[in-house]
């Protein structure tokens, strides 16, 4: 059967308020959902590599609408996050990307706000010198890859 679409991207998060600083405060994200749930009951603790009381789960959109795919943030209050975020080169969701207006511009502002790239701004220069491509770490040290394009 083909999928139908896809709905979003799911990943945990070690501090909420800071990835609430990166993803709407500096990127413009929405946020349509903000809950807090128990993991102790039903399907959650089937999902789950160490028992989890409660969940923070914030639903994020970008645009106007309902925007697909979104994106959703889980953070276990009082409890720390097991693992580490992973390279290209390593099994599992490797990083996310987002197609943005200018890359050069949203380096500068990004870089402004202290947030670091993953090796140098100009790594990914095109033959003709442009910066299309650039890579940064979230506050959990997640790849996040922005392409420049129209995003249509």
């Amino acid at each position: 059967m083909p999928a139908l679409g896809m709905t979003h991207v799911a990943f945990c998060v070690g501090d909420m308020e800071k990835s609430l600083a990166f993803y709407p405060g500096a990127l413009g994200f929405r946020v349509l959902h903000d809950r807090r749930q128990e993991t102790t009951t039903g399907g959650l603790p089937h999902v789950y590599k160490h028992r989890r009381a409660t969940r923070r789960q914030v639903t994020l959109a970008y645009g106007e609408g309902d925007a697909r795919p979104q994106l959703v943030m889980t953070e276990h209050p009082g409890e720390p996050p097991d693992g580490a975020p992973i390279k290209l080169d390593q099994i599992g969701i490797s990083h996310l990307s987002f197609t943005v207006p200018s890359v050069a511009q949203l380096t500068q502002q990004l870089l402004a706000k202290g947030y670091q790239t993953s090796g140098p701004p100009d790594a990914f220069q095109d033959q003709s010198g442009r910066v299309r491509t650039v890579f940064f770490f979230d506050p959990d040290g997640i790849l996040v890859q922005f392409d420049e394009g129209s995003g249509g």
